[in-house]
C-alpha cells in the first residue's frame, strides 16, 4: 500500500453501465468526505467529463434526496479513448490542475481497468467502488445493482406468469447480464422458473423439451424459461426459432433490457452502497490506494484494485442447481 498522501480534494465518478446504489455511493463519498473536512469534486459522464475537465463542486446539498432515484445524478459514459495512454496522460494533467489528490471511481472492471492505469502511470490514489448489475468482477461477491436487478426481473416475470397461465403458454424472458449468468441464475430461482438457459449458444435442447413435455402431462400450463442475453442482446429469439424449427413448440419473447438497470434501488443496494462509499474515502484518507471495496463475508474488505480488473463469468453451482432441483 502507498504512503498517506494529505488529502484536501477528492474527486468522484460513474463511468461504465449505471446501476441502481450508484447515487447511494455517490452521496456517501461526499459526506463522508466533507465530514473529514475534505473538498469534493464531482466528474460528469465518467472519463469522458474528465476529459473535457467537467468537474463539478460537490457538498452536502448536492447529494440530497438522491438515495432512492435510479441511475446516476453525475452521468456516465464508456469511453474508448482511455486505452490510449496520451488520453490517460491529459486526463492525469487535468486532475493536477484541478488540485484532485485522490479519485474515486464507481463502475466495473473496465471503469477499474481505467483507474489502475491512471495510478501506475501517473501514481493517482484511485479507489474503486463495484458497480454494476452483471455482478461480474473479480475479488468481489457483490456489486451495487445486483439486487434491484434481479428485483425487476422478479416484478417483471410474476406478471408474465399471470398471462402465461391464462393463456396456457411457454414464456422465454431474457434478463440482462452479458457475459454472466448470475441474474439469469437468480430471477430463475426466485420466480420458481422452468428453466433457465445460463449459456444460450450451448443450451441443451433435449432437456429442456423434456421438462415441458413432462410438465404437460402432469398438467401443467405455463412454462417460463430464463434467457440469459449471452454475448449478443435477442438471443431468446434464437431460441424461440430452435423450439419451433425443431421441436414444433411454440412459444412467446419478453425481453426485459434495460429496464432492470432503472427504478429505485432496493434497500439492499442503498446500504451496501453506502457502506462501500464510506470506505472508498477512509481509504484514501489512510493511502490505502489502487484498492477496491470489496464485500467478502459479509462485509466490506479493500481488495487490491489489480485483483478486480477481469470479468467473474463463473457459474454459480448451487443457485443453478436448485433452479434445476426445484423446477419439476
Amino acid at each position: 500500500m502507498s504512503q498517506p498522501k494529505p488529502m484536501n480534494t477528492i474527486a468522484v465518478m460513474t463511468s461504465g453501465g449505471d446501476a441502481p446504489g450508484m447515487n447511494s455511493a455517490i452521496r456517501a463519498v461526499v459526506r463522508t468526505a466533507i465530514g473529514a473536512e475534505m473538498e469534493v469534486l464531482g466528474i460528469r459522464r465518467g472519463y469522458s467529463g474528465l476529459l473535457e475537465g467537467d468537474l463539478i463542486p460537490m457538498d452536502a446539498a448536492s447529494v440530497g434526496n438522491i438515495l432512492q432515484k435510479g441511475g446516476t445524478v453525475l452521468g456516465t459514459s464508456r469511453c474508448a479513448e482511455f486505452l490510449k495512454p496520451e488520453i490517460r496522460q491529459e486526463a492525469a494533467n487535468i486532475l493536477r490542475r484541478k488540485h484532485v489528490d485522490g479519485l474515486v471511481v464507481i463502475g466495473g472492471n473496465g471503469s477499474f481497468n481505467g483507474a489502475y492505469q491512471l495510478h501506475q502511470e501517473h501514481d493517482i490514489p484511485v479507489v474503486g467502488v463495484p458497480g454494476t448489475i452483471d455482478n461480474d468482477i473479480q475479488g468481489t461477491h457483490y456489486t451495487i445493482g445486483f439486487d434491484t436487478a434481479v428485483e425487476t426481473g422478479v416484478y417483471a416475470v410474476d406478471k408474465i406468469r399471470d398471462t402465461a397461465n391464462a393463456h396456457d403458454r411457454i414464456f422465454l424472458v431474457e434478463v440482462m447480464g452479458r457475459h454472466s449468468p448470475a441474474i439469469a441464475i437468480h430471477t430463475g430461482v426466485c420466480t420458481g422458473a422452468e428453466h433457465v438457459i445460463h449459456t444460450p449458444e450451448n443450451t441443451d435442447y433435449d432437456t429442456l423439451v423434456s421438462g415441458i413435455r413432462r410438465g404437460r402431462k402432469r398438467g401443467k400450463n405455463s412454462f417460463i424459461i430464463i434467457v440469459a442475453e449471452g454475448q449478443v442482446p435477442g438471443s431468446a429469439y434464437q431460441v424461440q426459432k430452435h423450439l419451433a424449427d425443431n421441436y414444433q413448440i411454440a412459444s412467446h419473447v419478453a425481453i426485459l433490457g434495460h429496464l432492470q438497470r432503472g427504478g429505485s434501488p432496493t434497500a439492499h443496494d442503498r446500504f451496501i452502497a453506502a457502506s462501500m462509499g464510506f470506505h472508498a474515502v477512509q481509504a484514501l484518507k489512510t493511502g490505502e490506494v489502487a484498492t477496491v471495496t470489496a464485500c467478502r463475508d459479509g462485509r466490506i474488505q479493500l481488495v487490491p484494485l489489480q485483483e478486480c480488473l477481469e470479468k467473474n463469468d463463473a457459474i454459480d453451482a448451487f443457485s443453478l442447481n436448485l433452479t434445476q432441483q426445484l423446477a419439476i
